[in-house]
């Protein structure tokens, strides 16, 4: 895409632009947008109110960020989306604006939404999250760092997803997931470790083989929750990793499958 802005292109006057940015044909920048240097801004894409991009950030053809939340308690906050450095957010996808329970809605560093995603109010995704095409989530979904959601997953809201889990294509989301686990189905049911993404992203053998451990203790055994907790803390190395495990699930508020 040509660095400027195209002549067809509508930008308010209080919109913030950076340094070497592409805006296309027939795009909108509304009022309380900043783009950050670098930016790639598609045609017909529509930036329509409170957006910050960080650097480098590339939005598709025909998304729309920046929307009112669709929320009935909604009434007229000032309300933002942020996007990180690096994201890429793909044609027709769709990110509220948050509400007052948090103010805005988040997408973190070098994450990639596909086609046809929808974010709604206060969601939060971290660093490296990947979405693929037309999933959909509901409000006030939190997804952490590097996790990867498949195609045609339809997400509840307030469900929290954790680090470097997987979930599979079409599958109905209505409980927390924890971290580095294979998620997949309707009803939703996990499939062990997410053990090729985790060695793909360089996890030393000793700490995959803590997780593998920790896990069977919570899905694999016949304990009850407490009983995990209790031997997981007793038994398991004190790995940033397995901390990170424990603490999610024994702090889950929707539960977590079976």
């Amino acid at each position: 895409m040509t660095l400027g802005v195209h002549p067809s292109a509508l930008v308010d006057p209080d919109a913030v632009i950076g340094a070497d940015v592409a805006i296309g044909p027939f795009a909108i920048i509304g009022p309380g947008v900043t783009i950050g240097d670098g930016c790639q801004i598609g045609p017909r894409a529509t930036l329509e109110q409170n957006v910050r991009l960080g650097t480098g950030v590339r939005v598709g053809s025909g998304a729309i960020l920046g929307g009112a939340p669709q929320d009935l308690k909604f009434g007229g906050e000032e309300t933002w989306v942020e996007i990180g450095d690096r994201t890429i957010i793909r044609e027709y996808a769709t990110i509220n604006r948050g509400t007052a329970a948090t103010g805005r809605t988040t997408v973190g560093c070098d994450a990639f939404i596909m086609s046809y995603v929808h974010l709604a109010h206060d969601c939060h995704l971290g660093d490296g999250v990947i979405i693929a095409n037309s999933t959909q989530l509901a409000g006030h979904v939190t997804i952490e760092d590097r996790a990867i959601v498949s195609g045609l997953v339809a997400v509840h809201q307030f469900v929290k997803i954790g680090a470097h889990a997987f979930i599979g294509g079409a599958t109905r989301v209505n409980q927390d997931v924890p971290p580095f686990v294979t998620a997949v189905g309707n009803p939703v049911e996990l499939y062990g470790l997410n053990s090729i993404g985790l060695q793909r992203h360089g996890m030393p053998p000793a700490t995959l083989a803590a997780l593998k451990r920790v896990y069977r203790l919570f899905f694999n055994s016949d304990l009850n929750l407490s009983q995990a907790l209790e031997r997981a803390k007793r038994e398991l190395p004190d790995l940033p990793e397995v901390q990170h495990f424990i603490a999610f699930v024994a702090s889950s508020r929707r539960g977590v499958p079976a």
